[in-house]
């Protein structure tokens, strides 16, 4: 979804760079992969088509942070599970 980033930091070397793939359009979203030593990041329309990729060496990645933005479609929103966790006490009538 828009908004959508994922940072990676690499080594390169005497420091370390970060850089980031966020996904710039509605309807868009990030996918990470990792294949044969390579850590892929690919921006993806909703369709399957790649509109760009990063690619980094596995064993120079440092740090891989997905950050996705929050969804307001309510799949996600705590409470929706079906079954109570507990009572509140706050509703629960003192003895």
């Amino acid at each position: 979804m828009k908004g959508d980033r994922v940072e990676i930091v690499v080594d390169a070397g005497d420091t370390t760079r970060t850089y980031e793939v966020v996904a710039s359009r509605a309807g868009r979203r990030v996918e990470t992969a990792v294949r044969r030593g390579v850590v892929e990041v690919s921006e993806v329309t909703r369709t399957g088509a790649v509109v760009r990729t990063a690619r980094f060496m596995a064993n120079r990645v440092l740090a891989l942070v997905e950050q996705p933005v929050p969804r307001e479609d309510g799949s996600e929103k705590p409470g929706q599970t079906g079954r109570p966790l507990r009572e509140d006490p706050e509703t629960q009538a003192e003895v």
